[in-house]
């Protein structure tokens, strides 16, 4: 649906997307993981045709690239920043976004509803939006993203700030919408939103994809091995291990066991592993 072939962006002497490459299957939810400043911002503004890139190509499945108007139809973007007019309503701003895309009459009344129905909206549509909660502005923005029915939707961070209740409300949404046959490109970096919706994930950092595979696949391949972590002779022993329960009963036979557990490595294990863990502001 989306691919990307040795993309570069620089800013200034900054490189922020170093040949960077990349395909995004159609009907997937395709997860871009990266600390701060890895780049995932960028990528998605080139994608959307937003930035051009310095080096490389961008193609939508049998549309071409999308610094065609015609191709940028087809898509919808949920941006970090609020994309909203805090002095319109819910439902002006969708009726304003429906317009940009072309969408008019009673196509565009019907899409301004289904887009207020789907994000919850419906019973605050008259309201100005400087009077919602940081959740509700997050879901509008994600209804302006899909106020005109697009194939392919790239939602950058678009869970940052928001309470626990829309953000579940907001994850719905998103698996509502691959239910639908929708393509998603969903940016974070909290691991367990990409845990729990994404169907494959690249881990990104300066620019560069470290990996990219299904979480079970990473989790395997760069996560290492299970650890068998048991309470023995007054001390506590941690080994690691890929058949633990063979590693207990060795244990077992040279002492009594207390307690003991197993630590299986997890996605964030390999996001650290990957990206190191120097903070990054």
């Amino acid at each position: 649906m989306l691919t990307l072939r040795s993309v570069r962006k620089l800013y200034g002497g900054n490189v922020a997307v170093d040949g960077l490459s990349l395909e995004v299957r159609a009907g997937e939810i395709f997860g871009l993981l990266g600390p701060n400043g890895a780049g995932k911002t960028t990528t998605v503004h080139i994608a959307v045709g937003l930035l051009d890139a310095d080096e490389g190509e961008v193609f939508i499945q049998g549309l071409g690239s999308p610094d065609r108007p015609a191709v940028r139809a087809h898509l919808g973007i949920a941006p970090q920043s609020l994309s909203i007019y805090e002095t319109l309503t819910a439902e002006q701003n969708l009726r304003f976004f429906g317009r940009m895309y072309g969408l008019a009459g009673r196509r565009l009344a019907e899409r301004v509803d289904w887009a207020l129905d789907f994000v919850a909206l419906a019973d605050r549509r008259r309201d100005a939006v400087r009077t919602y909660s940081g959740g509700m502005k997050r879901r509008l923005n994600l209804a302006a993203a899909l106020v005109h029915d697009p194939d392919l939707i790239l939602l950058d961070e678009p869970t940052v700030g928001v309470d626990p209740q829309s953000r579940n409300s907001i994850f719905e949404s998103i698996l509502a919408l691959k239910r639908q046959g929708r393509t998603i490109v969903y940016t974070t970096h909290y691991i367990e939103e990409a845990e729990r919706l994404c169907d494959r994930v690249a881990i990104i950092d300066h620019g560069k994809v470290l990996a990219l595979d299904t979480v079970s696949a990473l989790v395997a391949t760069h996560g290492g091995r299970p650890a068998l972590v048991a309470e023995t002779g007054g001390k506590t022993i941690r080994l690691e291990t890929s058949e633990p329960l063979a590693e207990l009963n060795r244990l077992a036979a040279s002492g009594p066991i207390g307690r003991f557990w197993v630590e299986r490595t997890s996605l964030e294990q390999v996001f650290l592993n990957l990206t190191g863990r120097e903070l990054r502001d």
